[in-house]
């Protein structure tokens, strides 16, 4: 079992910027989709961004073109946070997927506040 381990989370005012990293200590190959999901106040959590093993991205809808993911080393997955709202504010969660589907591992979590 590999504990994700992310870093970055914080608290910006509307329309700033924030940086999110995800690193999975000892997992160096094997690794397919990395993904980024949230859980904003009142809602389950729902997926915001994936980025293959080529380095193709996907987002969703409500991103808009303002986050960027994308993979560092090896292990680790970044989540760029441009244009804040104030409905950005929620718990985000980074998943990394075997390349296989023979693993699936979440971080605990970074809490991301935007306030107006």
């Amino acid at each position: 079992q590999v504990q994700l381990e992310e870093s970055g989370g914080g608290t910006v005012q509307a329309g700033e910027s924030l940086s999110l990293s995800c690193v999975a200590p000892g997992l160096y190959s094997g690794i397919g989709d990395m993904k980024w999901w949230r859980q904003v106040p009142g809602k389950e959590r729902e997926w915001v961004a994936t980025i293959g093993r080529g380095g193709g991205a996907k987002y969703a809808d409500f991103v808009r073109d303002r986050f960027t993911i994308s993979r560092g080393a090896k292990n680790r997955v970044n989540l760029q946070l441009h244009f804040t709202e104030v409905g950005d504010t929620g718990i985000y969660y980074c998943n990394i997927i075997g390349a296989f589907n023979e693993y699936n591992y979440w971080g605990p979590g970074t809490q991301v506040t935007v306030t107006a």
